[in-house]
């Protein structure tokens, strides 16, 4: 933090973002139209504001909001460096795990900004199972310190103990601060959204992903095959699959093979990167096998990732495997890769 906070009083119109019957907002501010609400500046690059936000029922968060406002409104659109998600940690003000990431979020100014993907493509929903009563800590973290007059993040008035933190350096290097306690005058308008749906199913979705061969030769052939299954015990009907390929990867196409009452919903094949809906049934499968060739005069080690992600109205109990990575070296690291040495 810059020596001291800067905060400038306004009376502001909100505009709120739209949500379904099904989906509460979490908020600890008490911002509404016309009310008196106080721009807070003096961050510097990678340092953080956070709300503590207590989920009033169990479900899905899936969305996250961020009020952004200029003295005078009417700023061009900036991007920062993430909004962080995680859980509550102890004490407070240190927040726990970190669940997800969203990165690069372009701010609008003097609007409630919204969230409901983690890439800027909107192709990965925030999709995040949550707790009823369980507290999770979202903070906004600026890649861009604000000047004078510049947009930044929003209090209403009244600071609430154990709701409002900080990280910045304030003389002792960065750390987690109260914010009430450091001059902040209210709480953050940094909300959350839940889909309340209080019994959500549970579909244990996994990818698992692999090369073939396992040594690139430049200018030949790569195929990949991409498995996705759910463990259940319920349907996931809507499942969003993302598989961008590595660069030096040309002629991509692809084909979606269902078994067990799968759906490819995404269509039956394609051509480059992977993305869009499948359902999967419990104890269905889905196969995706891509082909393709490594470009001539490609180097290095190639590195392909493949995400599952949970859509409503199901909930997946095991983010950890829905992420699968291989890596494929070239051929001419054979002589490591079979551990060969010459006598």
């Amino acid at each position: 933090m810059r020596s001291s906070i800067r905060i400038w009083s306004l009376a502001l119109i909100v505009n709120a973002p739209i949500v379904t019957a099904a989906e509460v907002t979490l908020q600890n501010d008490a911002l509404v139209d016309n009310s008196q609400a106080a721009i807070v500046g003096g961050f510097l690059s990678g340092e953080k504001a956070a709300a503590w936000l207590t989920s009033s029922c169990s479900g899905n968060m899936v969305a996250v909001d961020v009020l952004w406002r200029s003295q005078n409104g009417g700023a061009p659109q900036v991007i920062e460096q993430a909004i962080e998600i995680s859980n509550a940690g102890t004490p407070f003000p240190n927040p726990g795990t970190l669940l997800q990431s969203i990165d690069g979020p372009v701010l609008t100014d003097g609007v409630i900004n919204e969230y409901r993907f983690l890439d800027d493509q909107n192709t990965i929903p925030l999709s995040l199972p949550v707790l009823q009563g369980q507290t999770y800590v979202v903070a906004f973290v600026f890649d861009t310190a604000p000047g004078p007059g510049d947009p930044s993040v929003v209090v209403d008035t009244g600071c609430q103990a154990n709701k409002n933190a900080l990280f910045g350096d304030i003389g002792a290097g960065n750390n987690w601060y109260n914010a009430c306690t450091l001059g902040v005058t209210g709480d953050w308008v940094i909300r959350a959204v839940v889909n309340c749906q209080a019994t959500l199913p549970s579909a244990d979705v996994s990818v698992t992903l692999a090369a073939a061969p396992e040594l690139y030769t430049p200018g030949m052939g790569l195929d990949y095959t991409i498995t996705i299954g759910n463990a259940g015990p319920a349907d996931s009907p809507n499942t969003t699959v993302v598989d961008v390929l590595p660069a030096g990867y040309t002629g991509a196409g692809w084909t979606c093979n269902p078994s067990g009452g799968a759906v490819c919903t995404l269509g039956a094949s394609g051509s480059g990167n992977i993305t869009g809906a499948v359902s999967v049934p419990a104890a269905g499968q889905i196969v995706f096998n891509v082909t393709g060739s490594v470009a001539n005069g490609t180097t290095g080690v190639l590195s392909n990732s493949a995400t599952t992600v949970v859509g409503s109205p199901a909930s997946d109990p095991n983010a950890g495997n829905n992420t699968a990575t291989v890596t494929t070296p070239p051929i001419s690291d054979r002589i490591f890769a079979d551990s060969f040495e010459g006598g």
